[in-house]
C-alpha cells in the first residue's frame, strides 16, 4: 500500500493558507512537524501524539472496476497523518522539506532520489537561481 498519496494530502493541508475550520487545528498540528524537519526524535514524537490523536482505521474498498484494495478511513485527518508517519519511517526525516526561497516556506516532501530536493517548486528554484546570478552579476562589476 503506498501512503505517500496521503503524505501528500497533508502537505496540501500545511500550505493551505485557509483550510477548513474543522482542520486549522490538524494544520498547525502538521506544520509543526515540519518546523522540526531537522531534528528527528522531535519529528517521531510529534508524529507520535498525532497518530494517538487520529487513529487510522484501514478498510477494503472495491471501486472503479479495481479489485479489492486498502484504503484508510474516510477520516481526512487520520489518513494525512498515517500517510506522513509512513513515508517518515520508509524514506526518512530528511525527506521532510521547507521550500529555501526566502520569500517562500512551502512545506514539500523530497522523493528525488538523491534527497536533494531544496525548492517546493521549479519556478521557486528558478526565482532562486536567478536571483543568485545577479547578485554574482552585480558583484562581479
Amino acid at each position: 500500500m503506498d501512503l505517500t498519496s496521503y503524505a501528500e494530502w497533508a502537505i496540501r493541508l500545511v500550505n493551505d493558507p485557509d483550510p477548513p475550520p474543522e482542520l486549522r487545528r490538524l494544520r498547525e498540528e502538521l506544520t509543526a512537524v515540519f518546523d522540526a524537519a531537522g531534528e528527528e526524535k522531535a519529528v517521531a514524537q510529534r508524529l507520535n501524539a498525532l497518530l494517538v490523536r487520529y487513529p487510522v482505521r484501514p478498510q477494503l474498498s472495491a471501486h472503479d472496476g479495481q479489485r479489492w484494495h486498502l484504503h484508510l478511513a474516510e477520516d481526512a485527518a487520520a489518513s494525512a497523518v498515517m500517510g506522513l508517519a509512513a513515508v517518515v519511517a520508509e524514506l526518512g526525516v530528511d525527506r521532510l522539506g521547507r521550500c529555501q526561497e526566502p520569500r517562500c516556506a512551502t512545506a514539500f516532501l523530497d522523493t528525488s532520489s538523491n534527497r536533494s530536493r531544496r525548492y517546493c517548486s521549479p519556478r521557486c528554484a528558478t526565482r532562486a537561481n536567478v536571483a543568485a546570478y545577479r547578485a554574482r552579476r552585480r558583484n562581479a562589476s
